[in-house]
């Protein structure tokens, strides 16, 4: 994206920290854009109402009205703008709503403000994806489930909404089950619906007291395992590199160890007879994570 394309974006910073809303603007117009300021959410729905924004940075602890309801406001304006949503509130019933409310990212305060323009310039370099919609099937903390168009980009939102349900998982934990459900995420989106965003992937993540249960359907025809020379689960012991070699032949992108690889971080992977739907179990372990 050109300087001058990055000129053209007017962003609205909705925020009642006023050295978080003056810092944000300085850094906003120094890489471009045209900012604009309100203090409280009532204010946020009137300048929503009266021009067209890009893109709304928006806390949800708002002191009138909730920055969830301006949410939903900026969702019902005419040329709905990209939102990312500011919060001190880590619980996952807020985190629900936000996605349910179609918010394009969740950001805890506990990144600065440089980190926030980071996700900013990421949301506007790819706002065709942002337009795409998330149907949310259910948005509850044991059990959320969505619908997506088959997009890396969507996937990436995902993986940031899925990650944030459990803060009380250990971190190493955390990381591997994220690993693992980006791998077999990515292959849904890019083998099963073939990066066709008029295709859709379902997602479901449900949590019991003793494990993290992924289910991922996509909407291809299945595979056979056997046949996956392009994967590295396949390779001989005498050539532990052939599937790199296949998908160089094949133009395909550097990769191909992600069925190999998320086997060794969760404890169970299990497929359904055609192989267009997998399950991710991850057992929890009472003593570290406070279950009973």
């Amino acid at each position: 994206m050109t300087a001058a394309e990055t000129s053209t974006r007017r962003i609205l910073i909705v925020d009642d920290d006023r050295t978080l809303r003056h810092i944000l603007i300085g850094l906003l117009e120094a890489a471009g854009h045209t900012v604009e300021q309100a203090a409280d959410g009532r204010a946020a729905m009137g300048l929503l109402d009266a021009g067209h924004y890009d893109l709304v940075v928006l806390d949800i602890g708002l002191p009138d009205v909730s920055g969830l309801d301006v949410l939903a406001h900026a969702r019902g304006v005419a040329s709905p703008p990209i939102v990312i949503m500011l919060t001190a509130d880590d619980t996952p019933e807020t985190l629900l709503a936000a996605v349910r409310r179609q918010a394009y990212r969740y950001v805890r305060k506990t990144f600065g403000p440089e980190a926030i323009v980071e996700f900013v310039e990421d949301a506007i370099a790819k706002a065709s994806s942002a337009a795409l919609t998330i149907e949310v099937v259910s948005a509850r903390p044991e059990w959320l489930e969505l619908v997506a168009p088959c997009t890396l980009e969507i996937a990436d939102r995902i993986q940031m909404f899925v990650m944030q349900l459990d803060t009380t998982m250990p971190e190493p934990v955390r990381e591997s089950v994220a690993q693992a459900f980006h791998e077999l995420m990515i292959n849904a989106i890019e083998w099963g619906g073939k990066l066709d965003p008029k295709r859709q992937v379902r997602i479901a993540c449900v949590r019991t007291r003793r494990m993290w249960l992924y289910r991922i359907a996509d909407p291809g025809e299945g595979f056979d395992i056997n046949d996956l020379r392009h994967a590295a689960i396949n390779n001989p012991a005498t050539d532990p590199l052939q599937h790199a070699t296949v998908r160089e032949q094949h133009g395909l992108r550097p990769g191909g160890l992600g069925l190999m690889l998320t086997r060794s971080l969760v404890d169970e992977v299990i497929y359904n007879e055609k192989r267009n739907e997998v399950m991710l179990i991850k057992y929890l372990d009472e003593a570290k994570t406070g279950v009973s």
